[in-house]
């Protein structure tokens, strides 16, 4: 049972009479009837309170729950003086007089942090409808019905379309009682509230709320039983928001566990059969000679070696630490200026950007950027199966959020503010293991450590530091197990 659910039950069980026993010599509720009129009586003849219409007689449709005997159903305005504040919107200032409205309830205090202030001529004329007293209790009519406030302190304020819970001295209600009561009414009431935009609940509504009245004594045990009880809750509460917080980021540290597992060597067994990566740097190498010969791809410039202290970690003898820019080439997607984007065609190509890459994929949307094919002045920026997409240009905790695209585009590119990383060996399994490679913590941390602060709250990707990157690299049979046991682990944390 969630903190919610126990604190609801309990106060379920306190207004019915439930959470303590009844003791017969503790009197009867009919008692304090009694008290309540003759208290009211006597303060309309000492001109204290008006006398009020008479409120309809109980009945029987309209009792939501059983009571023991000794208890008795009343309304609201026969129990206590029901009021509420101002309805004008008197002048403010920037120092007075604090005006209390519904906003200023907050989890059973006042917060006069964020008030606005009235002249004191002003609030004596509001306190002679509604001045507010210690053991008054306040409760929000409009808006954010209910959270009750029980008033301990003696402070000057005035209130605003707030109800006014005045205790009649003397009569037998307590008003912790009456406090927890409207804590435990608010639901209903807000169920039952008028109004569209603004919801309200009128001050003739409340003050014909049934109370369901327990003898003085018993109230005070309800009481003193619930200040036991509510602080246990309120911890186990926290606790679940512990609880809760952790479910929710328990997903993604197992997926950075699994991917930082992946490029370590870790995740699945190395097997001897499957060759080395030394083997397929060979291959990758010379399928990148063939590309440059074809004039498909640009000669990369040589990459320095690989020194001792760039190796942050161990990995098995069947892999091989290399340079990212050895695996793959990266360039800028298409750049053009907002002139361009006003031009409109019968052939319009979309623009993916940074917004549209998220962890492990993309996105393309209704409202993204479309630009006339006449601005794309090189058939390499359209997208391709295979290659990755990354931010260029983004907020720190985006840096290396990829997408691989898993189709040929003749009608997406990407915008200038994102990199294509285009795999050297074309290749599916070797596409894959990029994209988790690329989205492991180690890549993420050192991508991180090679961007450039760009503004104020962006960072800029360096496309020359990222070929530069040291990476493990597995045999590529060995890859094609680490993507299906990636793709399998992703699957079962998804469902958690």
């Amino acid at each position: 049972m969630k903190a919610s659910q126990l604190r609801a039950s309990i106060l379920q069980q306190a207004v019915e009479g439930k959470l303590v026993p009844q003791i017969p010599e503790e009197g009867t509720a009919a008692d304090l009837l009694e008290s309540i009129r003759a208290e009211r009586e006597a303060l309309i003849k000492a001109g204290k309170i008006k006398k009020a219409k008479p409120l309809p007689k109980i009945t029987e449709d309209e009792i939501p729950f059983e009571i023991p005997e000794s208890w008795e159903w009343v309304r609201l305005g026969f129990a206590c003086d029901v009021r509420d504040g101002t309805h004008d919107t008197p002048k403010y200032y920037t120092q007075g007089i604090p005006l209390i409205t519904s906003k200023n309830l907050d989890d059973g205090k006042l917060d006069f942090e964020n008030v606005q202030y009235i002249s004191e001529e002003d609030y004596l004329e509001i306190s002679t409808r509604s001045k507010v007293d210690v053991g008054d209790i306040l409760y929000a009519m409009i808006g954010s019905i209910g959270n009750p406030v029980l008033v301990v302190d003696d402070r000057k304020f005035g209130i605003k379309n707030v109800a006014l819970f005045k205790l009649l001295k003397n009569a037998g209600l307590n008003e912790d009682f009456l406090y927890w009561y409207l804590y435990y009414a608010q639901e209903r009431m807000k169920s039952e509230a008028s109004g569209g935009v603004q919801v309200f609940v009128s001050l003739q509504y409340l003050r014909k709320y049934l109370l369901p009245l327990p003898p003085l004594a018993e109230q005070k045990r309800i009481v003193a039983k619930l200040e036991e009880l509510m602080p246990l809750i309120d911890a186990y509460e926290k606790e679940e928001e512990k609880l809760s917080a952790l479910e929710k980021s328990l997903p993604e540290k197992l997926r950075r566990s699994v991917l930082q597992q992946a490029v370590e060597g870790k995740l699945v067994p190395q097997r001897a059969e499957e060759g080395t990566a030394a083997e397929l740097l060979k291959e990758i190498e010379k399928e990148r000679a063939e590309l440059v010969k074809a004039g498909k791809m640009k000669k990369a410039k040589p990459l320095p070696e690989i020194t001792e202290e760039e190796i942050p970690f161990e990995i098995p003898e069947s892999w091989e630490w290399v340079r990212f820019g050895q695996l793959v080439s990266i360039s800028s997607g298409l750049s053009y200026n907002k002139e361009n984007l006003k031009i409109v065609s019968k052939d319009m190509v979309t623009v993916l950007r940074g917004g549209n890459i998220f962890e492990l994929g993309y996105k393309i949307t209704q409202d993204d950027i479309r630009i006339s094919r006449e601005f794309i002045n090189k058939d390499e920026l359209f997208l391709r199966k295979g290659q990755l997409i990354t931010p260029a240009v983004t907020s720190l905790e985006n840096i290396c959020k990829a997408g691989l695209i898993e189709k040929d585009y003749h009608d997406v590119v990407a915008g200038g503010f994102v990199l294509n990383i285009i795999p050297y060996k074309s290749d599916d399994t070797f596409s894959r293991y990029n994209l988790y490679l690329f989205s492991s913590p180690y890549m993420k941390k050192r991508c991180k450590n090679i961007t450039n602060k760009s503004g104020q709250a962006f960072y800029n990707l360096s496309r020359d530091k990222l070929l530069s990157v040291t990476v493990p690299l597995p045999p590529l049979a060995e890859q094609k197990r680490i993507v299906a046991k990636v793709e399998e682990l992703m699957q079962i944390i998804d469902k958690l």
